[in-house]
């Protein structure tokens, strides 16, 4: 790979550039910077393509990692070079400095790991490469973990579901019982109401009937009445 493969690089909070590295002179740095003030500020990857070169973004909480490389260069190394810096930046300024620094203010100090960080994609394409490569089956393998995941959620939803109809059907069994044995106990109250008022009625016709015929004896003396 040819030493101009990779030829800017920058870290920017916001639209603000704190650090940069180039050995090259053009328009290139121009366009990078207005390409980061339209840039998204959600977490994302982006790769535009103006004059044979790639304008690579990797945007991550609040900052822009970008690197300009010759189109020919594809977009593996631009990005793993992304991921290198990113971390790198991160180690040393996360959460601390980077997050008030004036403009260009870490350019002495990160600028040098930019050349290092470019210098080392550069000369190591190939374990650039098998890097990717297991980053990308890594990934795919997590998306299937993911899919089947989900599918096994909702498979567990419908067993669930399941089982709340099943306890529905309990419960209205339960209820339709209850209202069985409900009718069964009515029938036998009203039964048993029925004999005691019976019983209550015969009892009041036997005193009316003893009291007429004691009235009837005491009015004729017996059965002697003339």
């Amino acid at each position: 790979m040819g030493q101009q493969s990779l030829i800017y690089a920058f870290v920017a909070r916001g639209t603000v550039v704190l650090a940069d590295y180039t050995e090259f002179t053009g328009n290139f740095t121009g366009i990078a910077s207005q390409c980061l003030q339209k840039l998204p500020s959600s977490n994302n990857k982006f790769t535009y393509n103006c004059d044979g070169h790639t304008f690579n973004y990797l945007v991550d909480n609040g900052f822009t990692y970008c690197v300009v490389a010759i189109e020919s260069v594809g977009r593996q190394v631009p990005m793993a070079f992304l991921e290198r810096i990113k971390e790198d930046f991160t180690k040393r300024y996360g959460g601390g400095k980077a997050a008030s620094a004036p403009a260009n203010s870490l350019s002495k100090e990160f600028g040098p790991k930019l050349k290092e960080h470019m210098q080392y994609c550069i000369d190591h394409p190939e374990e650039i490469s098998k890097i990717a490569k297991v980053k990308a089956q890594v990934s795919e393998v997590k998306g299937v973990m993911m899919e089947n995941i989900e599918k096994l959620t909702k498979i567990f939803q419908v067993l669930d579901r399941g089982e709340r109809i099943e306890l529905l059907v309990d419960r209205t069994e339960n209820l339709r019982s209850q209202a069985q044995d409900f009718r069964q106990q009515g029938t036998q109250m009203r039964r048993k109401m029925w004999l005691q008022n019976m019983k209550v009625k015969l009892i009041v016709l036997g005193i009316l009937v003893a009291l007429i015929l004691i009235i009837v004896l005491s009015v004729c003396h017996g059965f002697k009445c003339s």
